[in-house]
């Protein structure tokens, strides 16, 4: 099965995050960049849908600058087969995204296409359900397991109370959410391996996008903690406090 994972280049989510000079994006100066983690777990699916079949192909892709060969390089030490690279700016329009990797997979040949649930950095959760409508194709969203059998695949959800099993006909889009695997770590063979690897650029037929950032704020400092007192004596003060004050209880 060709099963095509769709990743993004993001921010290390480990780090500081600084307000650019322009007040409208992230300062990049020395900023770790890696791949989204759920996308991460959409694309460690992938790897093991394909060990457990024992054939298969996975392709990773992305729509970005030239920087995100990088993550897609970290794809293919992971194990991926091939990566293609859609080159264009980034937007927060998710659409313009859809739109872009539409363009690209509609004559792919793809059986399973598979997204991270949410990106880490804007947490929009809407280019895997925005792509599966523009390849009209089935989608099922916040997947945590998924198995193929013949010709259709079988999710599980995790819903309040239980998980819910959705089954749909092949070829779908799934966005993927973290589950019981976790990604695994390039290994020195798979990184010499992803150097021989293809990886494919092209332009992106990137629309523009309609979303614009106004201006970026960093939040408010959280105001010094207080200390009401020691002790069981303190716990009357406390709920004073949290009652009168914080308006908590």
């Amino acid at each position: 099965m060709k099963t095509y994972v769709c990743i993004k280049r993001v921010p290390d989510t480990e780090s500081r995050l600084k307000v650019g000079a322009d007040g409208k994006s992230i300062d990049g100066a020395g900023l770790k960049y890696i791949i989204s983690p759920y996308d991460e777990y959409a694309l460690e699916t992938a790897l093991r849908q394909k060990e457990s079949a024992g054939a298969g192909e996975v392709i990773v892709i992305s729509v970005g600058e030239a920087t995100s060969g990088e993550q897609l390089r970290n794809a293919l030490a992971m194990g991926a087969d091939g990566a293609v690279l859609l080159r264009g700016q980034p937007t927060m329009d998710g659409l313009a995204t859809a739109r872009a990797l539409a363009a690209e997979l509609k004559s792919a040949g793809a059986e399973l296409v598979l997204c991270g649930m949410k990106a880490a950095d804007d947490e929009q959760q809407e280019v895997g359900p925005m792509l599966a409508e523009l390849l009209d194709l089935p989608c099922v969203t916040g997947v945590a397991e998924l198995e193929v059998q013949g010709g259709s695949i079988v999710c599980q959800r995790e819903v309040e109370g239980g998980t819910e099993v959705v089954e749909a006909p092949l070829p779908a889009v799934v966005t993927i959410t973290k589950g019981k695997f976790e990604p695994r770590y390039p290994s020195l063979k798979g990184i010499m391996a992803a150097k021989k690897k293809p990886l494919e650029e092209k332009d992106a037929q990137l629309p523009a996008g309609r979303i614009q950032v106004r201006q970026l704020t960093p939040p408010p400092e959280r105001p010094a903690g207080r200390i009401v007192g020691q002790g069981v004596d303190a716990v009357p003060e406390l709920v004073r406090v949290l009652r009168e004050e914080a308006k908590v209880i």
